[in-house]
């Protein structure tokens, strides 16, 4: 050895360093690798996917299950319906007529909270009876004028046209 070189070829010295080299790259890569002990059970099998032909309960399939439910959820709407009268107007005139139903119903109850208790309309079990109440309007109209037409006493009111009213007998 003389002057300062070694006694190896170059080539020889490359050598050594690559395989130096690759064993330190081996043996990190591996070590990565798991043991084959250690490693986990594998994965559960995937179960099957839902489709129409699925037994869901009671040996029933599942379109099965889904129209026994539909036609139990619409015949309980439709029962609601029935009963509540839940029934969309379709034309502009059945509007305007349960409109003209409704108020008129109201002018109804209106009128009913005006007419007397039924005690004062009729006679009270015990009271004396008042031959002038008890009168009918067509005996009322025969005493006012025996000689006149049945008709000939009768007044119809301007404002309801409707309503009959009789003179009074005073």
């Amino acid at each position: 050895m003389v002057g300062g070189q070694s006694g190896c070829p170059p080539q020889l010295l490359l050598w050594g360093w690559r395989t130096l080299l690759l064993s330190q790259c081996l043996s990190s890569v591996l070590s990565q690798v798991p043991d084959p002990e250690l490693l986990p059970t594998p994965p559960p099998k995937k179960p099957d996917p839902v489709t129409s032909e699925t037994v869901v309960f009671w040996g029933l399939r599942l379109w099965q299950v889904i129209g026994i439910f539909s036609v139990f959820v619409l015949a309980v709407i439709i029962t609601l319906c029935c009963i509540f009268k839940c029934r969309i107007p379709r034309t502009k005139k059945e509007i305007e007529a349960r409109h003209a139903q409704r108020q008129a119903a109201k002018k109804y109850a209106n009128t009913l909270e005006t007419v007397p208790p039924l005690n004062e309309l009729t006679e009270i079990p015990g009271s004396t009876p008042d031959a002038s109440a008890l009168q009918t309007v067509s005996e009322q109209v025969q005493t006012q004028n025996p000689n006149s037409s049945p008709l000939s006493g009768v007044i119809v009111n301007e404002d309801h046209p409707s309503t009959l009213s009789l003179p009074e007998l005073g």
